[in-house]
């Protein structure tokens, strides 16, 4: 699978948050939310809790599952918006359920490139 580069940007990251505060992201800067969804990316943990939390866990698709062990991400304040660069060999469904868990919709993807 092809490493790809995502270009992100997040509003308002202070009060970016996801739905569930069981998953939400909850730290206080760039550089907490780039080590949070590197966290995310790099293992199953935030998503096996979001799947126990399902009605039914067993109906859950499994491949959001996936991870990346060498997933790697860095964010910078940039003009009034945080600015995310993800390196990661996820799908985009992956890395979209990942970020829709940690800050809800307050992302932008920006551009995508090969890595």
């Amino acid at each position: 699978m092809a490493r790809n580069h995502y270009y992100l940007s997040i509003a308002d990251l202070a009060h970016a948050r996801g739905d569930d505060p069981r998953f939400a992201y909850d730290g206080a800067g760039p550089n907490d939310f780039a080590a949070a969804l590197q966290q995310a990316l790099r293992d199953d943990a935030l998503f096996r809790r979001w799947r126990a939390a399902q009605p039914d866990p067993d109906a859950v698709d499994g491949s959001l599952g996936s991870v990346d062990p060498t997933a790697q991400a860095t964010a910078q304040v940039s003009d009034l918006r945080t600015d995310v660069d993800l390196i990661t060999d996820l799908p985009m469904s992956v890395v979209r359920h990942r970020l829709y868990l940690l800050i809800g919709a307050a992302w932008q993807l920006r551009d995508l490139r090969v890595a």
